[in-house]
């Protein structure tokens, strides 16, 4: 077991405090983004060794089996399987989709044929997995996630004074099922029918003037104008009429399926998903958009959002089982005077969110974690242990 150090990600839409209040650290004024633990070549963490640090995926591939177990290299091959992430949005997330893992496959081998560069900006699939995740809430968190019902996208279209708004409104009043919210869709992302930053800004003044009359669906219309605030024009501002909001409190959790169009609108989170980089953007970002991409990869069906209710073991720990072989992740409580026996097996990474607690292996190694502070744990060292006080999260392999 050694101690493991977060990869920093510093984009636009990022918090320039909250991560480092979470790690007890000074900010250096830039958004900090994202902080991964994991193996992921793109930004691998380092182990901190007696010899020096480690890049976490040199690591494992220096003796897989033994650091994952025979039967998970026989299951995802010599790689970690999942990857651990801190997220802090202050700005609105772009709506994106994730792919399945055959779209993954095929995207990869074409880019890499057509000889794009695994670290250019435009490249779609930066590696063959998909990348279906689990958001824990720290703090209240806000998203959008999977489409609403036909019939409540087109109920919160037809209140509003706007020609955009109405076309919407007819084409699910018309077809009021998964055909009609493709159709609305493509109608707002397809370069050939992409409103115009005009048509879209119509929209957001229906809304703002909704609102301050009494708006039935406030909190659609809100959502709306920050959006509108944040990247005007854009219309993924529109978008998120069709899309379920989503509000997590802190312990709430959210499971997000490859295919399913999302975006995150403000919060701190742990993260947990399949060991991949690969993401398709719609709008709402300054970085890459492939619309053709991104709509041949969604999945239309309109359902609620996927919460996941934690099971709990050992009276301390909820375990939060998302439907996917590549990760799980367990919240253990621990208390003074206590000895918390920690649930999974194989490769595990440890993130402490609170106090202090000493992990220990079923040998005689050790660590203490301090807030912010990350350990990773290798198959051969067996059954984990923790006590002191505090919170710690575990990712792992099902």
């Amino acid at each position: 077991m050694q101690r493991l150090r977060g990869t920093p990600r510093h984009y636009e839409w990022g918090s320039p405090s909250a991560i480092p209040q979470l790690l007890d650290a000074a900010s250096d004024g830039r958004p900090l983004a994202e902080l991964w633990f994991g193996a992921h070549p793109a930004s691998p963490s380092s182990l901190e060794l007696d010899s020096g640090a480690e890049p976490l995926d040199a690591h494992i591939a220096g003796s897989p089996e033994e650091v994952m177990g025979e039967d998970i290299v026989a299951r995802f091959g010599p790689t970690l399987p999942y990857l651990l992430k801190v997220i802090a949005a202050e700005r609105p997330i772009s709506l994106q989709v994730h792919p399945h893992i055959d779209r993954a496959r095929s995207g990869y081998a074409l880019e890499d044929a057509a000889g794009v560069d695994r670290d250019d900006p435009r490249r779609n699939y930066r590696d063959r997995n998909h990348k279906p995740e689990l958001l824990y809430a720290l703090t209240r968190f806000e998203a959008l996630c999977g489409f609403r019902a036909p019939r409540r996208a087109a109920e919160l279209l037809g209140g509003l004074d706007a020609p955009l708004a109405e076309v919407l409104h007819g084409i699910l009043a018309q077809e009021p099922s998964y055909e009609g919210i493709r159709t609305a869709f493509r109608r707002l992302l397809e370069p050939e029918m992409r409103p115009a930053p005009d048509e879209v800004e119509a929209v957001a003044d229906a809304c703002r003037r909704r609102l301050q009359d009494g708006s039935p669906s406030p909190r659609a219309d809100r959502t709306v104008l920050q959006l509108a605030e944040a990247y005007p024009g854009d219309p993924g501002v529109v978008t998120s009429l069709l899309l379920n909001p989503v509000t997590l409190e802190p312990g709430d959790a959210l499971f997000v399926p490859a295919g399913g169009v999302h975006a995150y609108l403000s919060g701190l989170a742990v993260e947990v998903m399949a060991n991949s980089d690969n993401v398709l953007r719609a709008g709402l970002t300054g970085k890459h958009i492939d619309i053709p991409e991104l709509l041949a990869n969604v999945d239309y069906v309109a359902a609620p959002p996927i919460r996941i209710a934690p099971e709990v073991f050992y009276g301390a720990t909820k375990v939060f089982y998302a439907p996917v072989d590549d990760f799980e992740l367990s919240v253990t409580t621990v208390v003074d005077g206590a000895v918390h026996h920690l649930p999974g097996r194989g490769p595990r990474i440890l993130l402490c969110l609170d106090g202090t607690v000493t992990i220990a292996a079923s040998g005689d190694a050790s660590l203490v974690l301090e807030r912010g502070q990350a350990a990773f744990a290798s198959a051969t060292d067996g059954s984990l242990t923790a006590c002191g006080r505090g919170t710690v999260v575990q990712a792992d392999v099902p």
